[in-house]
């Protein structure tokens, strides 16, 4: 195969515009999608044009190697991995070619993502129906080859009654478009003697052949996403062969434009959440909702709620569902707000006293009640200390049986002493479901097995589907022959063949299916590598490789607004600069298969390369993915005993310099800025484009140190920690804290020897020197934490580092325990005293950009108080990381993906604010990038606190 793969990249990159990738990284990256399945393909390839797309097709037939199609890869089936080619549309063929609004169209590639096509249309009132959860980074073509739905399928159906048609190409090199066929049409079609002509031929001749026994045996069902669509080729559905394409996975044709129905969009939502003393009574429920025209009837179990309130307890959501254990959310549209305010009422109204009931009409309320059903994917599979999994992930019954059925699923549950939570698209009778499945062992692959099973056999026995949104994929098509009867198995292989008689795309997917127990990605590919890890990872038992478990590839870090992560990934749209794909990477170098070299891999140093640390997964992520400490973790291993490079030594070991810089501060500000900056820099690693922050003449401490105290009986002791940034190049902002917190009546202390939290050791993987800084520092602090006293840090990275990664870097330390627990933000120890200082706000607004490890581990809930009490017009910035990330955008290699991130918002933002807008950034990283690249000099929130004590 060796011979052949390099046979096959030598003849695509001589006719590609595109390009393709035969490396073990990109193999690795391509081997998993979102599902429990992993197959490694022999190569990837990004076609640029349909051209690229035919010639990939033509050169893999030739060497009899099969073709797997992908989008973004969020396939929770196992239909988006393969052992072949990948072709990945995604990169390049995603644009939207035309919209008609008027006629309700759009032509697309099968790249497009969902959401810039619904962005695209919306200012002519219009969306595209299906919306998955995953909608912010689906593309069309995978909705297609999926029949995606989403939540509001009960209004606007699945993708296949969105499709209007199809521009296809066949294995063989044929290309034809698509889409409903004329009776007179399809005999002239028919009658032609070529590769098309034969096509419709045998699809007619099926048709006929089975028509009635697709009428007696599909089931009647709203969410039938099982096995091909056969019933789109009957009269009734005229012959719609656009139609009865959707679905098929990328098993029939290889979709290279489609054009879809767009419907309107009603301009105004509200949101019926109703409550239930448990999942059942929600369900039975049901029926009685479906007459009142919902746009979406959605599911919500009392696990998943516990879980966001054990995850996140001040999250906006947890206070606006009513009383009950299970909730249903309703949502209803119009016009303008009376027509659906009122078509909310008789939602409640219908329910009456068996529901108790709330309606919410404000979009950012409605949002946070969204994203917990969105995420819910994510939430249930870490639950109660176990690790849960997809599989039967989606199966559908008809909604009136969706309760009986439910209590028998909980039973099933039971019997093979399994746990899983249950929610969903209630509406239609599709239910989602993560279950603590064993798939790290043979016993465990079988039990998965014999579970599918008998959930298939009770879920056909409602009348419902094995899947109802998400496909077959590996983990259901060989469940197909317990849905159906042998006869339209056998109509499904005839429907394959006519396509695709060679079985060349995507094989093995719906028709001579691989066992739903084969190619278990944990099972064929465990560690071989120790996975106990230097830093506790206390999440994860200080085990690695369960913590790339975490990662179930459901891509929200593919996101490219919106939070925080993944900033590296909106700059280059590399899948291995994604939280994903250094997730998946990290797990191939623990089993070592592909991923060759263990610890010293390359290419996944290269991957982290470029993770700038920012930690917008860990809160981002609803898997709780920490790529900051994982690659803390290896470059910690990567390096030792080695040469480290250049920036791990100048910037690694900053607080070191800084020390020795403080005592001729004018003498090394003139020598970083003076001829042998240039050379000082290529020895430093850091790029030449960055400037060296320039050295306070006096250090806060030195200050602090010279500063008559003032006399008086102070009510409160406060130990303020002088950050190495703080202290040696922003020590005005300390001085302001310290005069903002005395006119309080505080005591202030700061030390007066060095201390450091150690970060920039942990950040470049020096954990040794890291852990060791850390603990003398808590040893330095230890009189003031044994005497009570908390410790307010200026600077978000350090005082995040001191509250939580603290603890995984020593985690059994006393001293360091202390200093954690004693730790506070100085918007949180200052904002309890508001009413001492606070202003009416006055002037322009001013923006905001909170620092990525404030929004990660420390909440800003407390600063936006604080920021009003000031009297300040905040207007808080949705900007993601600045891009200069610590030492991340110093490093030589970065400046162009540091500079992309800041310009993907927070540059624009401040560009355009009006010349008396103030910018606040706490961090010092945010002011150095704004600093750098606008000439904007940012203020700190103590800087604010003290304006506003003096006036």
């Amino acid at each position: 195969m060796a011979r052949t793969s390099d046979e096959i990249a030598a003849e695509l990159r001589a006719v590609l515009a595109g390009s393709a990738r035969f490396d073990p990284g990109t193999r690795a990256l391509y081997a998993a999608d979102a599902s429990n399945y992993r197959q490694v393909p022999i190569g990837v390839v990004f076609p640029r044009t349909e051209d690229d797309v035919a010639a990939t097709v033509a050169i893999a037939r030739q060497h009899g190697v099969p073709i797997t199609g992908r989008g973004a890869g969020t396939s929770i089936a196992g239909n988006a991995v393969g052992p072949g080619l990948v072709l990945d549309f995604a990169r390049h063929l995603n644009k939207i070619l035309e919209v008609d609004a008027e006629r309700g169209l759009a032509r697309v590639q099968p790249g497009v993502v969902l959401d810039s096509l619904r962005a695209a249309v919306a200012g002519d009132g219009l969306t595209f129906g299906p919306d998955p959860a995953t909608h912010s980074r689906c593309t069309l073509g995978g909705m297609i080859g999926n029949n995606s739905c989403g939540t509001h399928s009960v209004a606007w159906g699945k993708t296949v009654d969105n499709v209007r048609s199809l521009d296809v190409l066949l294995a063989d090199g044929t290309r034809i478009e698509v889409g409903a066929t004329p009776t007179a049409e399809l005999d002239r079609l028919c009658a032609r003697g070529d590769r098309t002509g034969r096509l419709y031929q045998q699809l007619r001749a099926l048709r006929d052949d089975v028509g009635d026994l697709v009428r007696r045996s599909f089931p009647d069902l709203t969410r039938r996403v099982s096995g091909y669509n056969l019933d789109q080729l009957l009269p009734e559905n005229g012959f719609h062969l656009a139609r009865a394409l959707v679905g098929t996975e990328g098993s029939c044709a290889v979709v290279l434009g489609a054009t879809v129905e767009l419907v309107p969009s009603p301009p105004v939502r509200a949101m019926t959440v109703l409550g239930f003393p448990d999942s059942y009574a929600a369900a039975d429920e049901v029926p009685r909702l479906r007459g009142l025209a919902a746009l979406a009837i959605e599911g919500l179990s009392a696990e998943l709620v516990d879980v966001v309130r054990q995850r996140n307890p001040s999250s906006p959501a947890l206070p606006l569902l009513p009383g009950g254990r299970s909730w249903l959310l309703v949502e209803s549209g119009g016009a303008d707000r009376g027509e659906t305010e009122e078509a909310a009422r008789r939602i409640a109204e219908a329910m009456g006293e068996r529901a108790q009931s709330v309606i919410h009409t404000d979009p950012a309320r409605m949002a946070a009640l969204w994203k917990i059903r969105e995420e819910g994917s994510g939430y249930s599979t870490r639950m109660a200390g176990s690790e849960r999994w997809s599989g039967w992930e989606d199966a559908a019954v008809p909604p009136e049986r969706l309760g009986s059925y439910l209590r028998e699923f909980d039973a099933l549950l039971a019997r093979f002493g399994r746990r899983g939570v249950t929610y969903g698209h209630y509406g239609d009778g599709c239910i989602h479901v993560r279950i603590d499945f064993d798939l790290l062992s043979s016993t465990g692959a079988r039990e998965y097995r014999a579970f599918m099973e008998a959930a298939a056999d009770l879920v056909v026995a409602h009348g419902g589907s094995v899947s109802g949104e998400h496909g077959d994929g590996q983990a259901r098509s060989a469940l197909l022959t317990r849905m159906y009867p042998a006869e339209v198995i056998k109509a499904f292989e005839r429907f394959k063949a006519a396509f695709d008689p060679e079985d060349l795309l995507n094989p093995g997917q719906i028709v001579r299916p691989r066992p739903v127990d084969a190619d278990l990605r944990l099972l064929v590919a465990p560690p071989r590598l120790p996975t106990r890890t230097a830093l506790a990872l206390h999440a994860d038992s200080g085990d690695l490789a369960a913590a790339t478990r975490r990662c179930v590839g459901m891509g929200k870090c593919l996101n490219t607004t919106g939070g925080v992560m993944c900033p590296s990934y909106r700059a280059t749209k590399e899948e291995k600069h994604s939280t994903r794909g250094r997730a998946h990477l990290l797990f191939e170098m623990l089993a070592g298969r592909v991923i060759g070299g263990g610890w010293r891999s390359p290419e996944v140093r290269d991957a982290l390369d470029l993770c700038l640390s920012c930690k917008g997964c860990k809160s981002d992520c609803p898997v709780d993915v920490d790529m900051a400490t994982y690659k803390a973790e290896f470059l910690h291993h990567h390096y030792r005993h080695r040469v480290r490079p250049a920036a791990h030594y100048s910037m690694g070991f900053l607080p070191l310099w800084l020390a020795l810089g403080k005592h001729a501060p004018r003498l090394a500000n003139r020598v970083l800025t003076g001829p042998l900056a240039p050379v000082l820099k290529r020895l430093g690693g850091i790029d030449p484009r960055r400037a060296v922050p320039r050295l306070a003449a006096r250090t806060l401490q030195t200050w602090w140190s010279d500063r008559h105290r003032p006399n008086g009986a102070a009510t409160t002791r406060v130990v303020l920690f002088p950050d190495t940034f703080t202290n040696h190049f922003d020590p005005h902002i300390g001085r302001d804290a310290v005069v903002a917190l005395e006119k309080l009546g505080q005591a202030v202390e700061i030390p007066r020897e060095p201390v450091c939290c150690g970060l920039t050791w942990y950040s470049t993987g020096q954990l040794g020197t890291a852990r060791a800084a850390l603990r003398r520092t808590a040893r330095i602090l230890r009189p003031q934490l044994d005497q009570g006293l908390p410790v307010v840090g200026l600077e978000p990275s350090c005082t995040a580092f001191l509250r939580n990664d603290a603890l995984e870097l020593a985690p059994h330390d006393p001293d360091v325990a202390a200093l954690a627990a004693a730790t506070r933000t100085f918007a949180e120890w200052i904002e309890p005293t508001r009413a001492q200082w606070q202003r009416t706000a006055t002037g322009p607004e001013a923006l905001v950009q909170v620092h990525c490890h404030q929004y990660a581990d420390l909440g800003f809930a407390a600063d936006r108080a604080a920021l009003d009490a000031t009297g300040t017009r905040a207007r808080v910035l949705d900007s993601g990381c600045c891009g200069l990330a610590g030492n991340f955008g110093f490093e030589r290699g970065h400046y162009d993906v540091s500079i992309a991130c800041a310009e993907a918002a927070l540059l624009p933002a401040v560009r355009d604010a009006g010349p008396d807008t103030e910018v606040v950034a706490d961090g010092f990283s945010c002011r150095t990038q704004l600093r750098q690249t606008t000439g904007t000099e940012p203020v700190h929130l103590a800087t604010l606190v003290a304006r506003a004590l003096d006036t």
